[in-house]
């Protein structure tokens, strides 16, 4: 039966993914499961979406009951879940501004619009520069692939959108080389995901946050993949005492539904984008809106943050153990439930050997195994895991 659904999917998606050769059917808990019933201990989450594993909590009844209700108006009209969601969302991470997308690269787009429009109400010219880090990932449209720092990414696409440059991340000599009269944002993911998982480090982000005060340039940070509790705080950035002028946020935050936003500061919602510059047609619908308000009630009720705190500590030691005595893993690097483990070779065949074991991980570039974790996984699923992974790279290294 599954390579029956496999070869059907062949015949009619197009083929933009190199898919793993099985097909999921449900989910329950941390743990995902085939159409052939074969249980899976997911450390993936569907790339960091499902923060709280698979029917969590309500979740579900609240989608049903907002479903009984309505779906969808179109933004020529309030609804209430917006409204609710948008309160929430700036109360939890502490900035001004929102607009509801349907995604995260159309986060992206409508932050770079945002940078542009600001700097061009305040002296007219349509040249402006944005300088975002080298191995960086954005998205896939034009406006986010334009500010992806991976040129394989780009290079079938060009001309990108243009005046983008790029400088690398933990690097303020690369940035200030990159500065121009004609900058007007700098763009960092607080934590580089399919770069790599690379963080941007404290002091890094506190130069480019002092930077941009004294030129007035915008400060973009992007917190798609690491953002909704992944670090232990809401966004990663608040870990350091910043706040940025644009922050983009996404997968998470609807808990499986499709939802991004783009967050900005009174100052820069006043002085940027008016009636008629940006517009979506799905974002911000009540459906997707009833999804962002009660992800974010769960995050509180059930004190999400603490939880990831206290989890991740035992991960990360669990992990720095195994790199010591593994001599295939270089190092571990990330933050709380966003880890990399940097291996001295491909780990595509380590990847696959989990997959048949019953453990979904998967890359960040060839050498890296990216763990995403369901935010509410346990000290029994850190071991189960690892003992997995154990096994495989000893496989894996023979």
């Amino acid at each position: 039966m599954m390579q029956e659904v496999i070869a059907e999917a062949e015949k009619s998606l197009l083929h933009t993914y190199n898919r793993y050769q099985i097909v999921l059917d449900r989910g329950e808990g941390v743990y995902l499961y085939d159409i052939e019933g074969k249980r899976y201990l997911d450390f993936a989450s569907g790339i960091g979406v499902f923060a709280l594993g698979y029917h969590y909590g309500d979740f579900d009844d609240a989608l049903k009951a907002q479903i009984d209700k309505l779906l969808h108006t179109s933004n020529y009209y309030y609804n209430l879940p917006a409204v609710e969601a948008a309160k929430k969302i700036r109360r939890i991470s502490g900035m001004d501004r929102v607009f509801f997308t349907n995604s995260g690269a159309e986060a992206v787009e409508g932050a770079i619009k945002t940078a542009r429009k600001y700097a061009y109400l305040k002296d007219g010219r349509t040249d402006h520069e944005i300088i975002a880090m080298q191995h960086s990932f954005h998205g896939r449209t034009m406006g986010a692939l334009s500010v992806t720092g991976t040129p394989k990414y780009r290079e079938a696409f060009a001309p990108m959108i243009g005046h983008i440059r790029f400088a690398e991340l933990n690097d303020m000599d690369s940035v200030m080389a990159q500065l121009s009269d004609k900058t007007c944002a700098i763009l960092v993911e607080t934590i580089q995901g399919e770069g790599g998982i690379h963080p941007a480090q404290e002091a890094f982000l506190r130069d480019l946050r002092r930077l941009c005060d004294e030129r007035d340039l915008l400060l973009i940070l992007d917190e798609i993949q690491c953002g909704m509790g992944r670090t232990g705080a809401y966004y990663a950035w608040q870990r350091f005492g910043i706040r940025p002028d644009i922050m983009t946020t996404a997968k998470a935050l609807g808990g499986g539904v499709p939802v991004g936003a783009f967050l900005v500061t009174e100052a820069v919602g006043a002085h940027s984008l008016s009636a008629g510059d940006h517009g979506t047609t799905y974002g911000g619908n009540p459906f997707a809106a009833a999804a962002v308000s009660r992800m974010i009630d769960l995050f509180e009720e059930n004190h999400i943050l603490e939880h990831v705190r206290e989890i991740s500590a035992c991960l990360e030691e669990k992990l720095d153990d195994l790199v010591k005595r593994c001599d295939f893993i270089k190092e571990r690097r990330g933050c709380g439930l966003m880890q990399g483990l940097e291996c001295r070779d491909a780990v595509g065949t380590v990847i696959d050997r989990a997959l048949k074991a019953g453990l979904i991980l998967i890359n960040a570039g060839p050498s890296v195994i990216r763990l995403l974790p369901p935010l509410v996984i346990e000290r029994e699923h850190v071991d189960e895991m690892m003992e997995i992974l154990e096994t495989c790279l000893k496989e894996g290294v023979r």
